[in-house]
């Protein structure tokens, strides 16, 4: 029964907005937008950017979804605007475009920076050693934005912060633990940099005498690639494994990472055998064979790693490399006694 009041609440929220869409899109296409262009465009442009945005905020204002999500609907609308509407009647879209969208683009990001800042110090208020940005971040994500939404917001995010802001040298607590040290990891990153800064150079003049856009696309997508590799990087370096509270958070960057209550372990080795390919194994690095390992964690029960953008994969064997690998062991073996 609740299901189904529920998915009746969905249907109405959604299908309405979704309605008046459709049927702008249908005045547009009429006759009778083309005898008076220039006064229906100005009031199908109000409609799909202001009105739907405010009939969606209506009908969500007294639930839990967050009210940040009245943004993709601003989004859709533009776009619908920008693919039905003449370009001639396009005046007070790009008006829209020009000097209030990145308003709201610039007061969302604000907030989202503000309620990470107030997380942070909710943290050391309560004296907590587990104090991590990327973790803050997607908490405070998850509660102005909808889910699908959270985790490749948060990690783009985290890029840029990781690589660019957070500078300042990170020390060890005694129940953390680094892996990037001897595993030849950020040797290899730092090499994939240099690989991507070199090829993007000579494609970029090989692209040019065919077409200088195409080169400039190439070249602005391969310095995306790198910063986000620069930020993977950083991020291991900030963001260490740690063992607190019984339990065990196992991170590698910002690329994986899992969480396992010490007492579902069932047995800790220190081994670098292979082991095997199976749905039930995983490695904890992102680079999978490329990196070697040292650690091997075998689980009481099956357990989700979370990969880039969210993407989770099942194990009940982990494998991953830890600089400190004797201490790491006795530290577990110790909190299992």
């Amino acid at each position: 029964m609740n299901k189904t009041i529920n998915l009746q609440k969905k249907l109405i929220i959604f299908g309405l907005p979704l309605l008046i869409i459709g049927l702008m899109i249908l005045i547009v296409k009429s006759s009778v937008f083309q005898l008076n262009p220039n006064s229906l465009a100005i009031g199908v442009t109000f409609d799909l950017l202001l009105t739907v945005p405010f009939i969606y905020f209506l009908l969500i204002r007294k639930t839990n979804i967050p009210k940040t999500t009245i943004i993709p609907f601003m989004v859709f609308g533009m776009v619908i605007c920008s693919v039905i509407l003449p370009s001639e009647n396009q005046y007070y879209l790009n008006l829209f475009k020009t000097w209030i969208f990145p308003i709201i683009e610039l007061s969302v990001l604000s907030f989202v920076i503000y309620n990470v800042r107030k997380g942070i110090k909710c943290y050391k208020q309560k004296k907590t050693s587990s104090l991590d940005f990327f973790t803050i971040l997607k908490s405070t994500c998850s509660e102005i934005l909808p889910k699908p939404a959270v985790i490749p917001f948060a990690t783009e995010i985290a890029i840029f912060y990781y690589g660019f802001i957070y500078w300042k040298k990170r020390e060890l607590n005694e129940n953390e633990f680094s892996y990037h040290k001897n595993s030849g990891s950020i040797s290899l990153l730092i090499a994939i940099i240099f690989i991507v800064a070199i090829e993007t150079v000579v494609l970029h003049i090989l692209l040019a005498k065919w077409s200088h856009i195409a080169a400039w696309i190439l070249t602005f997508l391969s310095i995306y690639s790198g910063t986000q590799i620069f930020g993977f990087l950083k991020s291991m370096i900030k963001r260490p494994i740690s063992i607190e509270n019984d339990k065990l958070y196992l991170r590698y960057g910002i690329m994986s990472e899992s969480t396992i209550d010490l007492e579902k372990i069932d047995s800790i080795e220190i081994s670098s055998k292979d082991i095997g390919k199976n749905k039930a194994v995983r490695k904890l690095s992102f680079l999978g064979e490329l990196e070697g390992h040292n650690i091997i964690i075998k689980l009481k029960t099956e357990h989700t790693l979370i990969g880039l953008y969210g993407v989770k994969r099942k194990f009940r064997v982990l494998a991953l490399h830890v600089d400190d690998k004797i201490a790491f062991k006795n530290r577990i073996d110790n909190a299992l006694l």
